[in-house]
């Protein structure tokens, strides 16, 4: 309740530019996607909306627009999309009865294979478009074809690493998946 009081206090008097300062701590599922909505509203009415958060996830999904500051250097200022996508290294999962045959030909397209910790394989360098149409073209079942990116989380902890104070140190901080 305390958090919807606050915004309705910083609305008050009908300002074009917001600031909202960690928004949704505390709150339960349906108040987020709440102040999410709210925020994305206030946004196509013209308003500025300046979002500061360290919920990787929640700005994936709220921000359309980021500027990123580590230690008062500016990292980015770019489209949420964009960033992930200049920033990230993709790799298509593929799945099939015939892993060695598929892998074969995987690699004999010049395409890095490796095998997923899920199950498997990860391609890197080919799209699944591409990973599917040369299973089709060798008359391979092809049992998954997923194309799987980094998260905001990923890239924002590769590119901000150099400017953090603590770091996490973990064996599976998913900065592999990003350049």
């Amino acid at each position: 309740m305390g958090q919807r009081l606050g915004i309705a206090a910083a609305l008050i008097g009908d300002p074009e530019v917001l600031i909202l300062d960690e928004p949704v701590n505390g709150l339960d599922t349906e108040g987020i996607r709440w102040i999410r909505a709210l925020m994305k509203s206030l946004a196509a009415q013209g308003r500025t909306v300046f979002l500061s958060s360290h919920l990787m996830s929640e700005m994936e999904l709220t921000a359309d627009h980021l500027v990123v500051i580590g230690r008062g250097r500016l990292i980015a200022d770019t489209t949420t999309r964009d960033f992930i996508r200049a920033n990230s290294r993709s790799h298509t999962l593929v799945r099939s009865p015939e892993p060695a045959k598929l892998r074969a030909l995987l690699e004999a397209s010049g395409w890095e294979v490796r095998l997923d910790p899920g199950g498997g394989r990860r391609v890197e360098g080919a799209d699944a478009g591409a990973v599917g149409d040369l299973a089709r073209d060798h008359a391979l079942a092809v049992h998954e074809l997923t194309p799987v990116h980094s998260t905001l989380e990923e890239v924002y902890t590769a590119l901000a690493g150099e400017s953090t104070e603590y770091r996490a140190e973990s064996a599976t901080t998913g900065a592999e998946a990003v350049r």
